[in-house]
């Protein structure tokens, strides 16, 4: 008989980790997220946050949060389909498909658990095929993995690409082809030509999938904040939007919009929604302020994706100026999504240019390989809201400041 260790590979692999650079090192938030944070004992400007519209510490979602507490208790008790389905849980998921201009949805517990929970059910089967960006999100490719069905990749945003997949399908003669990309993708801050996707998926009859995870309150027309299907004017011809609550929203949730018959076969099938407890009264009450908050027309309106949209504006243009200028930075300033990568080069100069801005007082980590490619190591710099012109300021002067501490110019 062999002789094992059954836990010997924890010490080896953290190790390893470790050892080639890519261990996360956890730190130590001490104040609410917000624009000054406190972190580890000092005192911070927040530049990585994905809080983009500076609602998380928000007066009022923390008053209808606390109201929401002592009208329905600190949790729901179980999980939806049994004995956890809240008025406001239902109230959240109407007042969201309103806001996205759509018949229904579904609110998840996370994005990550309605990726995960919706994707291996629209498309189950050996005889169907699964299409996706190659830089999708880990949730989306954990989602596909949970399926049977065949999986192609398409190059990033490349739409020749895309319809050579969308042929291979076909001549598969699939049962039902899914194309699944991401509306803004994490780390360039680059968006998915969803308008091309749509009208190639309507050539090859497929199901289109967008994980508008940060498009959501920043994206849409007239600055609607409505996300990546209202920039491109397609509500009820995209037919999944997944969204998330943790971002722009300020709390923690994920839904999966779309038609009534999405919503209906989702709610069940899909078993990260049936099987996982239901959100507390707390975030539901947070979330459904937050949509009052960007609902023009209701009492609590404010309008903060404007002033997002203006900072982040502001932000790209000086930081491409003051020398930070690589191909990736500079397509980036060309969007008008919310996230800045300032590209540093190896591993070793991000990790520094992170290090001295802390000292300095500005609260930015890096982004390394294998996280992205080699060479295009950085600082992803999410834009907020709640940002003045004297704090942008301040974060440029010291990106200029270090960068040419660090040669990087």
């Amino acid at each position: 008989m062999v002789k094992r260790d059954p836990t010997g590979f924890l010490v080896e692999e953290y190790n390893k980790i470790r050892a080639e650079g890519r261990e996360w090192v956890h730190r130590r938030l001490e104040s609410a997220s917000g624009i000054h944070v406190i972190v580890d004992g000092k005192e911070l400007l927040m530049l990585c946050s994905n809080n983009y519209l500076n609602l998380s510490n928000h007066p009022y979602l923390k008053q209808k949060a606390i109201e929401a507490i002592e009208k329905f208790g600190a949790g729901s008790g179980s999980v939806r389909a049994i004995a956890g389905n809240m008025a406001l849980h239902e109230e959240w998921e109407k007042k969201h498909a309103e806001f996205k201009e759509q018949e229904a949805a579904v609110v998840f517990q996370t994005g990550f658990a309605a990726n995960q929970g919706t994707i291996p059910q629209l498309a189950p089967a050996p005889e169907d095929v699964i299409i996706s960006d190659e830089l999708n999100h880990g949730s989306i490719i954990d989602g596909v993995r949970v399926s049977k069905a065949k999986r192609l990749v398409y190059k990033h945003t490349d739409m020749a690409d895309l319809e050579e997949k969308l042929k291979e399908a076909d001549k598969m003669n699939a049962r039902r082809i899914l194309v699944i990309t991401d509306g803004v993708f994490s780390m360039d801050g680059d968006m998915a030509p969803l308008d091309q996707i749509h009208k190639l998926g309507e050539e090859f009859g497929a199901m289109i999938y967008v994980d508008d995870a940060h498009g959501d309150g920043v994206l849409g027309r007239n600055k609607s904040g409505k996300g990546i299907i209202d920039h491109f004017g397609l509500q009820g011809k995209v037919h999944v939007e997944m969204n998330t609550y943790s971002k722009a929203m300020g709390v923690i949730g994920g839904a999966v919009t779309g038609s009534r018959d999405l919503a209906n076969f989702v709610r069940n099938t899909a078993r990260s929604y049936l099987l996982s407890g239901s959100h507390p009264p707390a975030v539901a009450g947070a979330a459904i302020a937050a949509l009052e908050i960007l609902t023009p027309g209701s009492k609590h309106y404010e309008p903060l994706v404007p002033k997002l949209l203006e900072n982040t504006e502001y932000f790209k243009k000086e930081i491409v100026n003051i020398g930070f200028n690589h191909p990736i930075t500079v397509a980036a300033a060309k969007t008008p999504t919310a996230i800045v990568p300032v590209i540093c080069g190896e591993n070793e100069a991000a990790k520094k240019m992170s290090d001295r801005l802390i000292e300095e007082g500005i609260f930015a980590l890096p982004i390394t390989y294998p996280m992205v490619p080699r060479g295009t190591a950085r600082i992803r710099v999410m834009m907020n809201a709640g940002l003045t012109k004297d704090d942008l300021n301040f974060a440029l002067s010291t990106f200029e400041k270090i960068g040419n501490e660090l040669k990087l110019f």
